[in-house]
């Protein structure tokens, strides 16, 4: 099993997560509170989000190192779609 993790400065940490947690609902079986969300991708892969009122902190457990990191760059994708008025950087992954 490997994971990379993220940091993102944000005071919209719990709105992201949420947004992106109801976004994947309808596709896997997602569980989320305003501070904490599990999106479960398939068997060997899951997506872990937390937020506080600084940040949005993401970690994603995969197979292996590639698909981590592709995962990774999935979930970064969908939030830069969520966070377009206020632009969050690119993630600097590392592994976890």
């Amino acid at each position: 099993m490997a994971a990379v993790e993220a940091d993102f400065s944000t005071q919209d940490a719990s709105r992201y997560l949420q947004q992106l947690c109801k976004h994947w609902a309808h596709k896997f079986a997602v569980t989320f509170t305003p501070e904490e969300g599990r999106v479960p991708f398939n068997e060997t892969s899951v997506c872990v989000l937390k937020a506080d009122g600084d940040a949005l902190h993401v970690r994603v457990e995969a197979s292996d190192e590639a698909e981590a990191a592709r995962m990774g760059d999935v979930v970064y994708r969908h939030l830069a779609r969520f966070s377009f008025r206020d632009p969050l950087p690119e993630p600097v992954w590392r592994a976890a």
